[in-house]
């Protein structure tokens, strides 16, 4: 399996509202469906989360403008995860709150880490 990113919307319980996918490792297209599932779960939405599954385990400047918008255009901060084949990166969530988080290891395998 060739590694791509992988986008998942996260529930305030752990549940994954909505999961979309990139067509390489370096980036996931914009998706109008995307901001849809984002508009329509707003009031259970609590973790953006996807992968950069060649690294780096950082948040990109898009990655930054896009959660910026996001926490203007909802009223509220969201949390934001990436997932990197050496670690997360995290704002607004606390890590520790994510050891055992079910979904990052399915985010991982659907990214081909």
């Amino acid at each position: 399996m060739r590694p791509v990113e992988v986008c998942f919307l996260v529930s305030r319980d752990g549940a994954v509202l909505w999961a979309d996918f990139g067509d390489s490792a370096a980036s996931i297209p914009d998706s109008r469906a995307r901001w849809e599932a984002i508009w329509r779960h707003r009031d259970a939405l609590a973790i953006v989360a996807h992968s950069h599954p060649v690294g780096p385990r950082a948040f990109s400047e898009e990655d930054r403008s896009t959660m910026d918008a996001l926490d203007a255009a909802l009223g509220q901060p969201l949390g934001f995860v990436v997932a990197a084949p050496d670690g997360l990166a995290v704002r607004g969530v606390d890590e520790a709150a994510l050891d055992g988080a079910w979904w990052i290891a399915l985010l991982r395998r659907a990214s081909g880490m």
